[in-house]
């Protein structure tokens, strides 16, 4: 934008209309000469009324005043000359090269012309008085328009290019959270350039993508679904064979009831994975204390962990209401502590710890967004409830801290399926913490072992502190 209001400013000033000065231009001396050559021929042939015509002529055409002089100093149209024209024609005369004079309050201009028949006429020219010199304040309000002018073409020219850029980008974020059915064609009007055809691409991009996740989802529910009648079939089968087999089977058959039961397991959790990608959007939510429901995760947890020689304690708590589905977040934190105590070493403890975070702790975190229309308080995209779970297992490889969340992930050393499941505890979680606005990540602890940070907004700024026992 500077660039063009500097190139407007130079080119208006250099082609600006400049006064005429001491010294005549040589476009102006042209036109005189044309002139006195055309008077005095016209004065010769046609005789002083067609000269006056002439004149007249140039007076109302070009606004030049001419009087044409003979040897005698004698003006020939019959007009009122200006004072010092018949001592500018003399200079002429003698000189027999133009004369300029700018003494009175027009410049004159006197210009010698001979005829064909050799007589020698001089014209003089009364110009258009001088125009003063521009002051400071001409530049000043000529710069000012352009400045106003080219400020308001650039600042619509860049809103025009930019706005379907930022529609975009706000599409892909919408995208990048979850919504696959935004697009961008309808919010780009009647626009015909290479941005709509962008914007178009762009949907059919998101399009594909929607259907492809779609189907993907709806072929491992029916998938899901379609597995639990056999399994069934096969527990009865399971239960008829060690009513007729003899204790030699008996190995087999627990080996296969394990199996199964692991089968099953599994399914449930696609089924619950699938629930959470598919239909959590259609449950209302409710406020409850989420101090409450990690004390209730944390006993459940605790009492299977003390079977297996580890312990599960909460160092501190802050009681903070939320509002969400708690029938999808119980499930969430719940496999964050579970994974902890499969991996935590023999003979210690996972330590959980809720607080209330605000301003840094909170600022990268999405907003909540509510499943019904209430009010909800302006500080819940700054407050957040940040929830600690610590182990002291052998923590993960950092190359897979962020893969840990992605379904059937499991990590090397976690194959084993007694040790490391199926892998889709942790990505339920991810999912059910996006619905809510939240989010999920892991890190290695300092001193071994594995920090998983869960945060969720909270709608209201008033909450208690109260530390565990």
């Amino acid at each position: 934008m500077i660039s063009v209001i500097a190139g407007t400013f130079l080119v208006g000033e250099l082609t600006r209309p400049e006064p005429f000065r001491q010294s005549h231009h040589w476009p102006v001396d042209l036109a005189i000469s044309t002139y006195a050559q055309a008077a005095a021929e016209i004065y010769e042939r046609d005789g002083q009324n067609d000269l006056a015509v002439y004149t007249d002529r140039l007076r109302r055409e070009a606004n030049i005043q001419i009087f044409l002089f003979n040897r005698e100093l004698e003006e020939l149209s019959g007009r009122r000359m200006p004072a010092g024209a018949p001592a500018l024609a003399q200079r002429a005369f003698d000189a027999r090269l133009p004369e300029f004079a700018a003494n009175g309050p027009a410049p004159l201009l006197a210009r010698p012309a001979i005829t064909p028949s050799g007589e020698q006429y001089v014209l003089v020219a009364e110009l258009p008085p001088r125009l003063p010199p521009p002051h400071w304040y001409d530049h000043a309000l000529h710069l000012l328009i352009i400045i106003l002018i080219g400020a308001s073409f650039c600042y619509w020219l860049a809103k025009y290019l930019t706005s379907p850029v930022a529609k975009l980008r706000a599409a892909t974020q919408e995208i990048a959270g979850g919504n696959l059915s935004v697009r961008v064609a309808p919010s780009l009007g009647n626009r015909r350039d290479e941005l709509t055809l962008l914007g178009a691409d762009f949907d059919l991009m998101a399009a594909q993508i929607e259907s492809l996740l779609k189907s993907q989802r709806r072929l491992l529910g029916d998938i899901s679904h379609e597995l639990r009648s056999p399994l069934a079939r096969l527990n009865v089968a399971l239960e008829l064979a060690r009513q007729r087999a003899g204790p030699e089977a008996m190995s087999a058959l627990e080996r296969i009831q394990r199996e199964a039961e692991n089968l099953n397991e599994m399914i449930g959790q696609v089924l619950a994975l699938t629930r959470v990608e598919t239909g959590a959007g259609e449950l209302r939510r409710n406020q409850f204390d989420l101090a409450r429901l990690v004390r209730e995760i944390a006993a459940d947890a605790d009492f299977e962990a003390r079977n297996r020689n580890r312990s599960v304690r909460i160092i501190s708590d802050e009681s903070c209401t939320i509002s969400a589905t708690e029938e999808l977040l119980r499930p969430a934190i719940e496999n964050v502590v579970r994974n902890a105590v499969q991996h935590t070493a023999e003979g210690t403890e996972i330590e959980i710890q809720l607080r209330v975070g605000s301003g840094v702790a909170c600022r990268n975190q999405p907003a909540e967004k509510p499943a019904r229309e209430e009010e909800v308080d302006p500080d819940s995209a700054a407050r957040c409830a940040i929830i600690t779970v610590r182990d002291h297992g052998e923590g993960v490889p950092e190359t897979a801290l962020a893969e840990i969340f992605r379904p059937f992930y499991r990590v090397d050393y976690a194959r084993d399926r007694e040790a490391g499941g199926v892998g889709l505890g942790l990505a339920i979680t991810e999912r059910a913490l996006r619905l809510h606005g939240g989010t999920v990540t892991a890190a290695n602890a300092s001193d071994g072992g594995l920090l998983v940070t869960i945060t969720l907004p909270i709608p209201g700024p008033k909450h208690s502190l109260r530390t565990a026992r």
